[in-house]
């Protein structure tokens, strides 16, 4: 097994005044993208400064940003994708067990 490579795409908040209204639209298009399997997880940090989304590909982070209407109607001001390596537990805990057997 190898490490998933991840693309996490970074929100800085813009107006946020402006959420509860445009939430419906934005909720509809992360459950599509969820839906593809391309989005992995999302959600808000929990001091208001921003959130982060998990995609599979920078093409498909790059499409939810490009329309999502937070970002076109100002609830996200800035937004970024940086790329991951991302270890999940499975394989630690698989690495852990064969090196604890003597196993490479």
């Amino acid at each position: 097994m190898s490490e998933a490579l991840r693309y996490i795409l970074f929100y800085k908040s813009g107006d946020l005044s402006l959420a509860a209204e445009h939430f419906p639209s934005h909720k509809a298009r992360y459950t599509e993208f969820m839906q593809r399997g391309v989005l992995l997880s999302l959600g808000p940090f929990s001091d208001g400064s921003g959130s982060i989304a998990v995609f599979t590909t920078r093409e498909a982070a790059e499409e939810f940003a490009s329309d999502d209407p937070f970002v076109l109607n100002g609830v996200v001001s800035t937004w970024t994708i940086r790329e991951w390596r991302a270890v999940t537990a499975l394989f630690f805990h698989s690495r852990c067990y064969t090196q604890k057997l003597n196993i490479t």
